[in-house]
């Protein structure tokens, strides 16, 4: 049986965008942007067997490695929720993106 070969495509897209998780962190759009969202995972909470995300940090950041990692946050906050976060973190990134 032949096994599946890894492409770029091999993570979630939403709303348009990668959506990549690393442990707690998830990064939300693409490092050829200018901009991209890191979430991290603060806090989760027990329901229905599963720990779900409670306390999320939202940041928005350039993608310049060049500057400080200080320099490149732009804007930063935090939602209880990963629903609450993303979609924060989406009109920051889509904002972000258009006033280029």
């Amino acid at each position: 049986m032949a096994t599946a070969k890894k492409t770029d495509r091999d993570y979630l897209i939403y709303k348009g965008r990668p959506l990549i998780r690393s442990g707690n962190t998830l990064y939300y759009g693409d490092m050829k942007d200018e901009y991209i969202i890191m979430l991290q995972i603060l806090d989760t909470v027990a329901s229905h067997g599963l720990d779900v995300a409670n306390r999320v940090n939202i940041t928005l950041m350039r993608t310049d490695e060049s500057l400080n990692p200080l320099e490149r946050i732009v804007r930063s906050g935090e939602k209880t929720g990963i629903y609450n976060a993303i979609d924060v973190a989406t009109v920051w990134l889509n904002r972000a993106l258009a006033a280029k």
